[in-house]
């Protein structure tokens, strides 16, 4: 993706260069499950993800020590000031569009472990967003472990999505939307819950859609291909086969390949946020 030059946002704190604290070491089972929890910023699963950190961090801790940047850090931190600009440029104009006023979030880069509004987090949460604090949590070493165990293609555009879906879930926290489907769970069945925690998920991914179609001009050959890559990797049925050998529709929280794929390209097709409302397409 273009982006050198691009406009980089205030809006970034990064404490990749800051002390930790206490980092659960190793991983092994719980690590995996608290990633397959959290992946692309699912707020049920990091509640989960939350305790299963505890269990693990009761094992085995150490604490992490600050470590200087690298100028891999350093460039890498800059692209995603770039890529934050990017989207609050988009949804400043789309949001004044609508008569509104857009409210633009902080996002938080570490290494290892971080505290939020939401709870400790570690690397194993993947990227996520925060309704506490209205901020975005990412640590960069999540996106090799995209490539490497869920087979996704690398690219600087697939960083690009993940931050424009967690941003997607900033947007239904501004509209409304997370405390809706939140309301609407209680009372519900597990199985009709998850399915409007699916709804959340691939509405951020068609916002995510919705970013890239504004930005077309700054997209380079392969990029979009990058995205369905990412989004492929991350369905439940793809993680749930990859893990366990078969899939349970009723345990989704994320939607599958297929339809975060979906959602992805329609989001980008169109533009419209008119044409997002994935709750209705799954009742």
């Amino acid at each position: 993706m273009k982006w050198l030059g691009g406009r980089q946002s205030d809006n970034v704190e990064d404490r990749r260069g800051v002390s930790g604290g206490k980092v659960a070491l190793g991983g092994g089972v719980i690590g995996i499950i608290i990633l397959l929890l959290n992946v692309f910023g699912g707020e049920n699963g990091q509640t989960i993800g939350n305790v299963l950190e505890q269990m693990q961090g009761g094992q085995q801790t150490q604490t992490e020590a600050a470590a200087p940047l690298s100028e891999e850090d350093k460039q890498m931190g800059k692209f995603v000031r770039v890529m934050l600009g990017y989207n609050e440029d988009t949804w400043t104009k789309i949001f004044a569009q609508h008569g509104m006023t857009y409210e633009k979030p902080k996002l938080v880069l570490f290494k290892g472990a971080v505290n939020t509004a939401c709870g400790g987090a570690s690397s194993a949460s993947g990227p996520f967003y925060c309704p506490g604090d209205r901020k975005v949590y990412m640590d960069l070493a999540f996106f090799e472990e995209l490539k490497t165990k869920f087979g996704a293609e690398g690219g600087d555009f697939a960083i690009a999505y993940v931050i424009a879906h967690e941003i997607g879930h900033h947007i239904q926290t501004l509209l409304g939307t997370s405390a809706k489907m939140r309301q609407e769970q209680q009372g519900k069945s597990e199985a009709e819950a998850n399915k409007l925690s699916v709804a959340l998920e691939l509405q951020a991914d068609f916002y995510a859609g919705v970013w890239a179609h504004d930005n077309q001009q700054y997209l380079e050959a392969g990029d979009i291909e990058e995205a369905l890559s990412a989004a492929n990797a991350v369905g439940d049925d793809a993680i749930q086969s990859k893990m366990q050998g078969h899939v349970v529709p009723d345990s989704f929280t994320h939607g599958t390949s297929e339809q975060r794929m979906y959602w992805f390209k329609k989001g980008y097709k169109t533009g419209d946020i008119n044409q997002g409302n994935t709750f209705d397409e799954i009742r």
